[in-house]
This record gives C-alpha cells, sequence and structure tokens, in this order.
C-alpha cells in the first residue's frame, strides 16, 4: 500500500503522485457503490500493480471540495484580475470573496498586465489595491511581461495546494507559463467583439510550479451563491465581522435595521462604498433565488 495525492483525472484513470513519481489508477467498485467519485487534489492509499499503474483503495477525509472545477484539498485560491483587458470588475472579484470564503480557502488577489496601465488607470487601480489590503486581502501586481510580481507570487505558492481562477483572458496561462516556461499552457486571445476570453483550459489538473501545485481552471463567467445561505452572507465580507460586534441587533443584515454599526462605516467611509453595493445587490439576489428543498 501506498499513499499519494491525485493530480489529474482524465477518461476514468486517476494519476496519483507519490513520492516524486505519478501513477495512473482506477479506482475500485466500492466507489461507485458509495456514490464517491474520487476528485483531484484528494489525498488517497492505493496498491501499485506496476512501476505506473494501480488502483486507488481509500480517500482521505476532504478538507474541502469545489464543484466547479471538481478539486479537494484547496488550501488557497489565486484570484487573477486583469488591470486593463478585460478591465478591472471589484464587483466579480468580490464575488469570487465571497464564494471563496464560504469554502474556508485563503484568498490571494492577484492584478495582472499591470504594465498596461496609463496614468488615470493606475491611480484607479492603486485605489483598489489600497482598499482591499486594508481589508486585510493578500494583494499581488504582477506582468507576465516585465515579471513583476512573479517572485512574490512564487513565495505563496511554495509547499501550498492552490487553484488559479478568474474571467478568461486575465492572463492565469500567461502568469504560469512565466513562472514555468516549459508548461506552454494554452492563452486565450482577448474576443474584442464579445469582451471575454475564450474557453482554452479543458480539465482540472495539479501542476508542480514554483514548489508548490497549482490547478490551472476553466474561465468563469457565472458564479451562484446558490451554496450560501443569506445570513452568512455578512460573515463573508471581513470588514463587515469587524464592524458587525458594534450593530444593535444580533444578526443584522445591514441593509435596514436601526443602529446598523456597518452601514454608519460607510457613510464614514471606513468600509469601501462599492463593498457594500456589491453586499446589497448579493442580497437582494440571494432573496429572488428558488428556495432549496
Amino acid at each position: 500500500m501506498a499513499e499519494g495525492q491525485i493530480i489529474k483525472a482524465l477518461s476514468g484513470f486517476y494519476y496519483v503522485l507519490s513520492e516524486g513519481r505519478v501513477f495512473q489508477c482506477r479506482g475500485r467498485g466500492v466507489f461507485r457503490k458509495k456514490k464517491v467519485t474520487p476528485l483531484v487534489g484528494d489525498r488517497v492509499v492505493f496498491q501499485a500493480t506496476s512501476e505506473t499503474e494501480g488502483y486507488i483503495l481509500e480517500i482521505g477525509e476532504r478538507q474541502n471540495e469545489l464543484v466547479r472545477p471538481p478539486i479537494a484539498n484547496v488550501e488557497q485560491a489565486i484570484l487573477v484580475f486583469s488591470a486593463v483587458s478585460p478591465d478591472f470588475s471589484a464587483k466579480l472579484l468580490d464575488r469570487f470573496l465571497v464564494l471563496v470564503e464560504s469554502k474556508r480557502i485563503t484568498p490571494i488577489i492577484v492584478i495582472s498586465k499591470i504594465d498596461l496601465l496609463d496614468g488615470e488607470s493606475k491611480e484607479e487601480i492603486a485605489r483598489y489595491v489600497h482598499d482591499y489590503r486594508r481589508i486585510g486581502y493578500d494583494v499581488i501586481e504582477t506582468s507576465a511581461v516585465t515579471k513583476g510580481g512573479l517572485d512574490e507570487l512564487a513565495l505563496r505558492l511554495r509547499g501550498r495546494v492552490s487553484v488559479v481562477a478568474g474571467q478568461s483572458g486575465v492572463g492565469k496561462s500567461s502568469l504560469l507559463n512565466a513562472l514555468r516556461p516549459d508548461l506552454r499552457l494554452k492563452t486565450g486571445d482577448i474576443s474584442t467583439h464579445l469582451g471575454r476570453g475564450k474557453h482554452t483550459t479543458r480539465h482540472v489538473e495539479l501542476l508542480e510550479v514554483a514548489g508548490g501545485l497549482v490547478a490551472d481552471t476553466p474561465g468563469f463567467s457565472a458564479l451562484e451563491f446558490d451554496q450560501i445561505e443569506l445570513d452568512e452572507l455578512p460573515h463573508y465580507f471581513p470588514e463587515f465581522r469587524t464592524y458587525g460586534e458594534g450593530c444593535k441587533f444580533r444578526g443584522c443584515l445591514h441593509i435596514a435595521e436601526p443602529k446598523c454599526a456597518v452601514r454608519e462605516a460607510v457613510e464614514a467611509g471606513e468600509i469601501p462604498s462599492y463593498r457594500y453595493d456589491h453586499y446589497v445587490s448579493f442580497v437582494a439576489e440571494m432573496k429572488e433565488r428558488k428556495p432549496r428543498y
């Protein structure tokens, strides 16, 4: 018996990394009976039948599990957002942050393509960087062209299992190629007509990059809150947790309740107004969704 971690799942085979070697494994029928599907990122016990093949016997307890992309045991999410082309979207970033926080995954915000910024747009991005760092998020400004910020990003990846996420066309594959040139991941050109990139990544695979394991994942266009309850949402805005302790009512949703410390902080400029606006729109979205049964 040996232990390892699934780094790729493709066509019914699971590729398990164990002590520097990769074994192509099948899953035992017991998993189908239990309706358990092995996922990329799973820590497993397997039996080697040759130097390169084997069978998965057990799946370890999962720290967390994502549906899209299908991956388990993620320690941190590298959220890549381009400064331009496509333009930086704080609302989409906040949506990602809520989903990542809800899975208890540490987010790292990476702003790519900073080499393309000019005066006015550079100031705007600098304000966003300041705001998110003030909230407590780790923010790295990068460029795959000038290599700026890549050493800092590589340091964060070392020894961790990370998922790289963000819209298509923001430069996820370009950053990974810059960190490890031999990967030669396909990069999608931005479609200026549609305003979004082409989907270029076909399956989930953990790649060895900068001393860690990184999942290169398909770009996202829609992210739903269907796994999050409304009363949980304020907990996924870190600055709301801090100020929320001063609210008059326990369980305050920070919408219309009297003596709400969060709204007072927004009015005082202590919480960015756009963050609060995004929160209000997320609350409205969640109230309109169909109830789960």
